[in-house]
C-alpha cells in the first residue's frame, strides 16, 4: 500500500465529502486546507431547512437551463459555496488558504473565492463557465488539475 500525497489526499477528501451531495445533476465537494490541515468542507446541496433536489426534483431540469448557465436559478448552493459559508459560520479564518474541489469553481463561486483570499485551487473535471476562469486568471489566483483518484474512478 502506498501512502497518497497531500494533494491526493485532499482531493480524495473531496469526492468522499462530494457523496453527501443532494444535487441530481452533478455531485461536487470542496475541501479548504491550510497548512496541510483541513478548515472546513461543504457539498452541494439545497440550504438547511429548504427541500432537497432528491426530493423534489432538479428545477432546472424542469426548466431545461443548460449546465453552466443561470446560476441563480437553483436550489442548491454550491460546494465551495457551502465551504466558504461553513468556515464563516464558525469563525474560521480562510485567507491565504487552498481548496480542493472535484470540479472547477463557477464565476459566482470564484467571486467568492477570490474575495475570501484563497490563494491556489485545485481541481479534476471542468465546468462550462468560461467567465469563472477569467475571474481566477484575472485575480492571480494559481489553478491546478489533478487526476481523478483511482478511488472514485468508477
Amino acid at each position: 500500500m502506498s501512502r497518497p500525497s497531500w494533494d491526493e489526499y485532499f482531493i480524495e477528501l473531496a469526492y468522499f465529502v462530494a457523496r453527501r451531495s443532494t444535487c441530481t445533476r452533478r455531485q461536487v465537494g470542496a475541501v479548504i486546507v491550510k497548512d496541510k490541515h483541513v478548515l472546513a468542507t461543504g457539498y452541494n446541496g439545497a440550504p438547511k431547512g429548504i427541500a432537497h433536489c432528491l426530493d423534489t426534483g432538479c428545477l432546472r431540469d424542469k426548466l431545461g437551463i443548460p449546465s453552466g448557465t443561470r446560476h441563480e436559478i437553483c436550489m442548491a448552493s454550491h460546494a465551495e459555496q457551502n465551504a466558504i459559508i461553513q468556515a464563516a459560520y464558525h469563525g474560521i479564518a480562510i485567507k491565504g488558504s487552498v481548496i480542493y474541489c472535484t470540479t472547477h469553481p463557477c464565476s459566482i463561486c470564484a467571486k467568492m473565492i477570490i474575495n475570501a483570499g484563497i490563494k491556489k485551487i485545485f481541481f479534476v473535471e471542468g465546468y462550462p463557465d468560461d467567465l469563472g476562469k477569467k475571474l481566477l486568471d484575472e485575480a492571480g489566483i494559481e489553478r491546478v488539475k489533478l487526476s481523478k483518484p483511482e478511488l472514485f474512478d468508477r
